[in-house]
C-alpha cells in the first residue's frame, strides 16, 4: 500500500492540469510558462497587499510577563517580538515623554536585533515607525533623533540583504525591497523638512533677559541642542561657548568615570571643557535621560507602561518597580 497521503485538492488540481494538456496538444511548454507567470504575479500581488497592510495589534492587557533565565520552558510568551507586539507602542509616541525612548529603543532594534525579529513582529515594527515619522513630519519634533534612526535601519538592512545574505531576514525578498525604498522615502521627506517660523505677538525667546538665556542652557543635557541654539543669536553663540557649561556637562554625563574623576579632584582652570566632552564621548555612551520609560516589576517579573499598571501581588508595588531603559529593555530578552 501507498505511503502517500490522499489530498482532495491537490488530486483535482492534477485532474485538470491533465485535461488541459490533453486538449492543448503540443502546447504544453507554453501552457507551463504562463501558469508559472500567472503563479509569479498572484504572489507579487500577495507580497505588495501584506507589505502595505497596516495591521495592528490590540490586546487587552498592555503588560508582558519576562521569564527568568534562559530555560526552554516559558511562562506565557516570553520574545522581544511579543513584547513589541504587547507593549502598545503606538499609543506611546503620541506622549511627548516615552517619544524619545521609543525611538531610542527602535534604534537599538534596528542596529542589532531585526532578524530577531518575527514576521508579525516585523510588520508592526514598520507600522508604528511610520507612524514615528508622521509625527515628526507634523509636529517638527526631534528630527535629528528620527533621521539617525533611520539611517541606522538603511544601513542595517543593506548589509544583510547584500553583504550577509538574505536567508536572515524573515519573509519575501520583494517586501524587503518595498521597506527600503520605503526609509529612503522617508529621510529625503526628513532632509526636506522645513520648520516654519512662529510669529507671536507677544513676548519672544530673544526678548527673555540673559540670566534666563543662560539658565535655559544649563538645563540642557543634549550637547548639539546647545550647539544648535547657539547658532541663533551672536548673544547665545556667546553662552553656549562658557566654559562652565561645559564642564558641567562633562560631569553630568561622565562623572562616573576615572579620567573626568581625576580631573575633577585637581579643579584645573586650563581644560577645554567642550573638547573634553567630545573627547569623552568616542569612548563613553552620555547619560540617558527620559520623561518617562517602561518599568519592571521585579516581583512579578513583568514589564509594562506604569498609566496601565498590572496585577501586583506585592505588599509594596511601588518599592518593587524598577525603570528600564531601552538598552535594558533589549537585554531583557536576550537568551
Amino acid at each position: 500500500m501507498s505511503s502517500q497521503i490522499f489530498h482532495p485538492f491537490l488530486a483535482l488540481r492534477t485532474v485538470k492540469r491533465q485535461l488541459v494538456i490533453w486538449l492543448c496538444g503540443d502546447n504544453n511548454d507554453h501552457l507551463f510558462v504562463g501558469e508559472v507567470c500567472e503563479f509569479n504575479s498572484a504572489k507579487r500581488k500577495k507580497d505588495f497587499y501584506n507589505n502595505n497592510t497596516k495591521s495592528q495589534f490590540v490586546f487587552r492587557d498592555k503588560w508582558i510577563y519576562v521569564q527568568k533565565g534562559s530555560t526552554k520552558e516559558r511562562h506565557g510568551y516570553c520574545t522581544l517580538g511579543e513584547a513589541l507586539n504587547r507593549l502598545d507602542f503606538s499609543s506611546a509616541i503620541q506622549d511627548l515623554r516615552r517619544f524619545n525612548y521609543v525611538a531610542k529603543l527602535f534604534q537599538l532594534i534596528a542596529r542589532s536585533q531585526l532578524p530577531s525579529l518575527s514576521g508579525a513582529a516585523q510588520k508592526n515594527y514598520f507600522n508604528i515607525l511610520e507612524k514615528i515619522v508622521r509625527k515628526v513630519l507634523e509636529d517638527h519634533y526631534n528630527p535629528r533623533l528620527v533621521k539617525e534612526l533611520l539611517q541606522d535601519l538603511n544601513s542595517t538592512l543593506h548589509s544583510l540583504t547584500i553583504h550577509v545574505g538574505r536567508c536572515v531576514l524573515v519573509g519575501n525578498v520583494n517586501i524587503w525591497g518595498c521597506r527600503l525604498e520605503t526609509i529612503v522615502k522617508w529621510q529625503q521627506e526628513l532632509n526636506n523638512l522645513e520648520i516654519p517660523k512662529q510669529i507671536y505677538n507677544g513676548m519672544s525667546f530673544s526678548d527673555l533677559p540673559l540670566h534666563m538665556h543662560d539658565k535655559i542652557l544649563y538645563n540642557l543635557s543634549d550637547a548639539f541642542d546647545i550647539i544648535n541654539l547657539g547658532q541663533a543669536t551672536p548673544t547665545l553663540q556667546a553662552l553656549s561657548e562658557n566654559r562652565t557649561l561645559w564642564k558641567k556637562l562633562c560631569h553630568f554625563h561622565f562623572s562616573d568615570k576615572p579620567f573626568c574623576r581625576s580631573l575633577a579632584v585637581n579643579k584645573s582652570d586650563n581644560v577645554d571643557w567642550k573638547l573634553m566632552y567630545f573627547s569623552l564621548l568616542k569612548h563613553y555612551p552620555m547619560k540617558e535621560q527620559y520623561g518617562d520609560t517602561l518599568h519592571f516589576c521585579k516581583h512579578c517579573s513583568i514589564l509594562f507602561w506604569k498609566d496601565f499598571d498590572h496585577p501586583c501581588t506585592a505588599s509594596d508595588p511601588d518599592s518593587c518597580l524598577m525603570p528600564v531603559s531601552p538598552q535594558h529593555f533589549i537585554d531583557l530578552f536576550m537568551f
